[in-house]
Parts: structure tokens; C-alpha cells; sequence
């Protein structure tokens, strides 16, 4: 009957074969997701996809499966030294995971899996290549150092996929991706899985898909649903303070805290050992051994605080994450979305809190404005005498001209994510926008000066990040935390 619509409610619905089915059963899973729904269909039917959901609903499955399901039905064997399929991943944790999943659902099917990334010895990775893969799960900085040997290639390549393309697309990872396009066959399946959707992924996205289906299961920047999120103002100095409060305050679970740089998320552990707290870090400094032994001590518990950043963070997919803690603004503002997504998953809720300090303000708004939605704040600082300034603007941002770009290049005033100026440090305190009628003036914090230059540091370890490349339960807790002693 027309005008109906049919809800898959069972895998069993999709068409996958009966070895994948068997898997799932086996694993306890019997209802697709939103993504998994509409996604394994047009993967089945050989189309490129453009998907779009959020960390945590099922985008690994929802081409581990169809991808599994073809190549079974087409049979066949690897090329030495070379894939049959390869998922491209911005870290080494993102890539195990995706290896683990198609180990899982392909249990019954009999086909190789390797993941190929740095922070290991060539040697093992060199002879799984030079037998022939199904399915290689690589991040680009290691399968370039192959393909520069000699020792991989990727003539062969029948599915290409970019999970988490968002970050994968950043300025880190662009060359290296750029350098591996053209090896690929022009004749193969192109896959595209992100949580969020910057303006690049579309353009790069128009390059290298063919008449993709676009799969959309959470708008652009869509914050979790049951993540109840919070704002803390306070001092840098006192960021500290706070954080070991919060985390003695009452017992909480599993808690993943996020600096903006390794150095910070060193230094965080540090001071949360001397607080009496355990934790662990994990960022591109430390060695896979050490990065597994993070993950495990925080999966069962011994070390329940786990300290990362962003890019280290994508392939954490531990249940149980009970809050995030933000002890520093990202510089993207979409990384926040990620970063909060990291709780509140399958269908369990969790608590987000940031820790905002003056000069972070500005990143504040651009988060806000991307998610369209005031964060509930409240007020840690000492001296409180000020209120914390919110920019009240009406109409588009003063001093820029409608339909123009802004036309700075280093130095002078830059323009923010939220499109409002950046203080500059001027000799009165406050900087105001150009073109400042009374109507359309917006009011800020004032900052140092020294902070666009503390920015582009930030900016540096980020991107540094970028290019590095590579259990017990605790009880559920859903309450909001409440910082000891300041009720």
C-alpha cells in the first residue's frame, strides 16, 4: 500500500547471508540502527555513500556488513602484497576496533583482516601484506611508508572507505590521503562515514564519489540526546582544583578527560597522581604497548580516568563512560561534539561538564553556535564581581561586509569560528568591531594579548596530533556532579 512506510526492525530484513547473521545472533544483536538501516541497503546495491552519524550509532557495522556480505558473494582471493578492501582511519585504536568488528561479524566467513599503522615493528605487517589481505584497516602515515617500500599495493582495491573522514580530511591528513587516491583503482566502491560535516569533506567528497547516496541519521553537529552537558567558569590557574574535585566529589565511573596537547594531557595525570586520582594518557606520544595498557586498566577499572586527546580519543569504544570532562575548549568545534560522544552510548545516558577559562571564551561561543544551544554554566571563579560577558549580536556580525570573505592573513585582526572579532589586547581593556552602530555592537571579555599567539601554539600540538598517525562495570550514575564543598 502506498504512502507506508516499512521500519526494519531485524537484520535478518536487510538481505545480508546467513554467515553474518549467525555472527550477529551470536553476539547479541538483532535490530539495526538508524545508519545500519538505511546505509547497508545502498552499500549492498554498489553505491558510494556519504554517511553522517554521530560516534556511537553503529557506522563501523554499517559497512563492515555489506562489505562482508559482497565480497563472500563474489568470491575470490587477494592480490599479494595488496586488499581487496581498504578502511582508511585516523588512529591506531580507531583501526583496531574496525578490525575487531570485521573479525567479529566476518567470524564465519574465513577472510584475512590486518591493520597496518605506526608505533609497531614493519617486519609483521610487511609478510601479512606480501600474503594478500581482504581487508586492510590502515592509517595513511604507515600504508605510505609501504607503498614507498614496496611493499603494498592498492591496484587491487574493490572498496575504499574513510571512517571518521571529518578528522581524516583535517590539514593532518590531506596530503597523505591525496598521495594514496591516485593508486587506487578508478573503478571501486567509495564509502564516506563522518560524524560531522565540514565544508572540505563536501568539496573533497564531490572528487572522489561517484553519484553518492547521502545517509543522514543526526543533523550536522548534533549533540548526543541523553548527554547532559555543563559549563564551569574558571580561572586556568584553578582548572586543576576543579577537576579534582569533580572527580572526588562522589563516585563516579569511567571518566575520559580531554586536553587540547599531549604535553597538557601528560601533565594532567601528573597532577591528578598528586591528588591521590589514577590515571593514564594516551596521545601520539605514547608507544602502541603503552597506548593498549591505557585502555585496558580503563576498561577494568584500575585506572578508571583516562586523559587524551582528540585524535587518540576517535578510537576509544569503551561502554560505560559515565562523564567527559573538557579540561581544555578544542580549537575545532566540532571536535566537542566528538569529544561528548565519547558518553551516553547505546541508549545509556551520561554527563559532560567543561572547564571554560577567560581566554577560551571565544571558543565557547563558536561551540554554541555550532550546536545552536546555550550550555548551562555556572560560576566557579574567585573574584565574581564581573559577569561573564556573552556576545549580543542581531543580525549578521558587525564590520563584515555581506558576501565578503574576511582578507586577513597573519597578524592584525582575525575573525573567530562564532564570525565575531578577537580581542587584540588594545591599551583600554576592550576591543571593538568595526562598524559599531549601537544595534549591532558585540560585547566580549576582554583578552590578552598574548593569547592569539597561546592559540597558535594550541593550533601547532593539534595539528601535530594529527599527523602522529597513528572489564569491570561500575555502577550507573546519572545524577549531576556537584563540586565538593561549593553547594
Amino acid at each position: 500500500m502506498s504512502g507506508i512506510i516499512h521500519i526494519v526492525t531485524s537484520f535478518t530484513e536487510l538481505g545480508l547471508a546467513t554467515p553474518l547473521l549467525r555472527a550477529l545472533d551470536e553476539a547479541g544483536y538483532t535490530t539495526p540502527t538508524p545508519i545500519q538501516e538505511q546505509a547497508i541497503p545502498l552499500v549492498l546495491q554498489g553505491r558510494d555513500i556519504l554517511g553522517i552519524a554521530q560516534t556511537g550509532t553503529g557506522k563501523t557495522a554499517a559497512f563492515a556488513l555489506p562489505i562482508l556480505h559482497q565480497l563472500a558473494a563474489k568470491g575470490g582471493r587477494p592480490p599479494r602484497g595488496g586488499s581487496r578492501v581498504l578502511v582508511l582511519s585516523p588512529t591506531r585504536e580507531l583501526a583496531t576496533q574496525i578490525a575487531d568488528s570485521f573479525k567479529s561479524y566476518g567470524a564465519h566467513l574465513g577472510f584475512s583482516v590486518t591493520t597496518v599503522f605506526g608505533g609497531v615493528p614493519h617486519g609483521g605487517q610487511r609478510r601479512a601484506l606480501a600474503a594478500g589481505i581482504d581487508v586492510l584497516v590502515a592509517t595513511p602515515g604507515r600504508l605510505l611508508d609501504h607503498m614507498a617500500a614496496g611493499t603494498a599495493r592498492l591496484d587491487r582495491v574493490e572498496v575504499l572507505v574513510l571512517d571518521e573522514a571529518d578528522q581524516m580530511l583535517d590539514k593532518g591528513f590531506l596530503p597523505a590521503i591525496r598521495k594514496l587516491i591516485p593508486t587506487l583503482p578508478k573503478a571501486r566502491q567509495t564509502l564516506f562515514f563522518s560524524a560531522t560535516m565540514p565544508t572540505e569533506i563536501g568539496r573533497l567528497a564531490g572528487e572522489l564519489l561517484r553519484d553518492p547516496a547521502r545517509v543522514e541519521v543526526a543533523p550536522v553537529a548534533t549533540t548526543a540526546e541523553r548527554v547532559a552537558q555543563r559549563i564551569l567558569h574558571v580561572e586556568t590557574a584553578r582548572k586543576r582544583l576543579l577537576l579534582a574535585r569533580l572527580l572526588k566529589g562522589e563516585s563516579v565511573g569511567r571518566t575520559l578527560v580531554f586536553a587540547r596537547t599531549k604535553h597538557g594531557a601528560d601533565r594532567v595525570v601528573k597532577q591528578l597522581a598528586q591528588d591521590g586520582l589514577s590515571a593514564n594518557a594516551i596521545h601520539g606520544n605514547k608507544s602502541q604497548g603503552q597506548r593498549e595498557r591505557a585502555l585496558q586498566e580503563f576498561r577494568e577499572g584500575s585506572a578508571p580516568i583516562l586523559v587524551a586527546t582528540d585524535i587518540a580519543a576517535r578510537g576509544i569504544d569503551v561502554d560505560n563512560v559515565t562523564h567527559v570532562v573538557q579540561y581544555d575548549l578544542p580549537d575545532v568545534p566540532e571536535s566537542y561534539v566528538h569529544r561528548i560522544g565519547r558518553t551516553a552510548r547505546a541508549g545509556a545516558s551520561g554527563e559532560a561538564v567543561a572547564l571554560v577559562a577567560a581566554e577560551e571564551l571565544d571558543k565557547l561561543w563558536a561551540v554554541e553556535k555550532l550546536i545552536r544551544t546555550a550550555i548551562p554554566a555556572e560560576d566557579h571563579r574567585q573574584d565574581q564581581s564581573s559577569p561573564v560577558a556573552r556576545p549580543v549580536q542581531t543580525g549578521r556580525p558587525a564590520g563584515r561586509p555581506q558576501g565578503k570573505r574576511d582578507g586577513h592573513r597573519g597578524g592584525g585582526q582575525g575573525r573567530g569560528r562564532s564570525g565575531a572579532p578577537r580581542p587584540q589586547g588594545q591599551p583600554g581593556g576592550q576591543q571593538r568591531p568595526a562598524g559599531s552602530g549601537a544595534a549591532n555592537q558585540t560585547r566580549r571579555r576582554a583578552m590578552p594579548a598574548a593569547v592569539s599567539e597561546q592559540t597558535r601554539s594550541d593550533r601547532r600540538w593539534r595539528d601535530g596530533d594529527f599527523r602522529d598517525g597513528g572489564g569491570a562495570k561500575p555502577g550507573s550514575r546519572t545524577q549531576t556532579w556537584r563540586v565538593g564543598g561549593e553547594d
